[in-house]
């Protein structure tokens, strides 16, 4: 499968799962050429045709497709510039993270296993308005150790080294969220003891490659 049929697979995806509505979102992955395939400005994900993919090089300039690019590239492209592991950011609004990213809460405690091993910690970054340079800058605090950010009443990013990883890690995102709200309908969350979490950021490391600094989780 082509990056370009991968892309659009996933933009349908996430807009199957329920991710984003309308046209909401903005989907992208970095090309052998280190030029960007991304969605387009006002066209609904669940629609989108390969033909539909602008390509463009990293000040946003189009390089090939016809239409307008989304303003919330920023928050792509600064992304790839800050880590060059970075290769597909996937930017959504998936239900349960986003309410708790209106509710100005994180996934910054070590609560899941599987969250951990394959996410790390997932902080909220302050609110910015989208479309501006304030939204991209939201995530620098973060974005040198982080595969997963919520932006305060607005959304959720991830990052992945190609559109599969960054697709799952939202999705894994979500239903942590979700697992969460429930946990604290039926009672409280538990948090896992510190032996629990330096024994799953060995296996982060050792099994999926993933390096956590346990002081990026709070308790």
């Amino acid at each position: 499968m082509s990056v370009r049929s991968e892309l659009i697979d996933v933009c349908h995806k996430v807009y199957n799962k329920g991710f984003v509505s309308a046209y909401d979102g903005n989907l992208s992955v970095r090309t052998s050429k280190n030029t960007f395939l991304i969605t387009p400005s006002g066209k609904c994900k669940g629609d989108l045709l390969e033909k539909d993919l602008l390509e463009i090089d990293i000040h946003a300039n189009v390089l090939k497709g016809n239409g307008k690019v989304s303003t919330e590239a920023k928050l792509h492209l600064i992304a790839y510039q800050k880590r060059a592991d970075i290769k597909s950011v996937i930017h959504c609004h998936p239900v349960h993270a986003t309410a708790m990213a209106t509710a100005g809460l994180d996934l910054t405690k070590p609560l899941f296993p599987e969250v951990i091993l394959s996410i790390g910690p997932v902080p909220l970054c302050k609110y910015a308005t989208p479309s501006t340079n304030k939204l991209a800058n939201s995530i620098l605090p973060y974005i040198k150790y982080c595969h997963a950010l919520l932006l305060e009443n607005h959304g959720a990013v991830t990052f992945g080294k190609n559109i599969s990883e960054a697709y799952y890690r939202m999705e894994k995102l979500e239903h942590a969220a979700h697992t969460l709200i429930i946990a604290r309908l039926i009672g409280k969350e538990k948090i896992l003891s510190m032996k629990n979490l330096e024994e799953l950021i060995g296996l982060a490391e050792k099994v999926y490659g993933i390096k956590i600094n346990k002081e990026n989780f709070y308790r």
